[in-house]
């Protein structure tokens, strides 16, 4: 199974591309352990309040691509989440959000996340969820050094650009809202700095799809690929399959 990492964003045209392989993975799943109706799917979101509203635009977006079975747990900032929430289930999706709030809040479940995923259990990881989904996360911050990299808007309510230890299902940094919030310099200036060995920054309404077999871009952006060379810091574009 996969890791599924979208930019955030919402789609115009309801297509649900960014989520239709991750709900096929999830159907698969469920088939191969004898479930005759639609995957069940943890969705879990950290907000400041309006988490089931934030759950229902994701599953809006999700039930374009397909059916599911989603169990949705929706916690308020600075509250932990308990152990359990992914007893068989068939996929695992973690909102977006606050990234800080986030790693707070759903530390305690790495391992379990983790163990799901080993087990074949696809993650698809939106715009926080993408971000602390690395070993390495980037969880925000607009400077480095004190020197701005990015918009104050994108910090993330932290000040200095700031890498922790996150779930550890891939093993580069991610970024995202790329295009739209203009936070690939941040990832540039990070690994210039030597924060982290590059990484990707994805577009909203686009996915990067990483399993066994590679990677794929689907969706209407592009992946911005950041890798350190040298004294240098080379950026290439990986574009969404036509």
């Amino acid at each position: 199974m996969s890791i599924h990492l979208v930019g955030g964003g919402w789609s115009d045209g309801g297509d649900g591309i960014a989520f239709a392989t991750f709900v096929d993975e999830a159907a698969d799943r469920a088939q191969s352990r004898g479930v005759t109706g639609p995957p069940k799917v943890a969705v879990i979101v950290v907000r400041d309040g309006d988490g089931i509203e934030h759950a229902d635009r994701l599953l809006t977006e999700v039930a374009h691509a397909g059916e599911i079975d989603a169990v949705v747990t929706s916690l308020i900032e600075g509250i932990a989440a308990p152990a359990g929430l992914l007893r068989d289930v068939d996929g695992i999706i973690i909102g977006g959000g606050l990234t800080p709030a986030y790693l707070d809040s759903l530390t305690g479940i790495f391992d379990e996340i983790r163990d799901r995923v080993a087990d074949g259990v696809p993650y698809l990881g939106f715009s926080a969820g993408a971000m602390i989904a690395p070993d390495h996360a980037l969880i925000g911050g607009w400077r480095i050094g004190g020197v701005a990299v990015c918009a104050e808007l994108t910090a993330e309510e932290l000040d200095e650009v700031t890498i922790v230890e996150g779930i550890g299902l891939i093993d580069v940094t991610v970024d995202v809202h790329t295009a739209q919030w203009g936070t690939l310099s941040r990832l540039v200036a990070a690994t210039s700095a030597g924060l982290t060995e590059g990484g990707v920054a994805i577009d909203e309404s686009t996915t990067l799809i990483v399993s066994d077999d590679g990677f794929e871009v689907v969706g209407s952006g592009s992946v911005w690929r950041v890798t350190p060379s040298d004294s240098r810091v080379l950026v290439d574009i990986l574009a969404a399959a036509e």
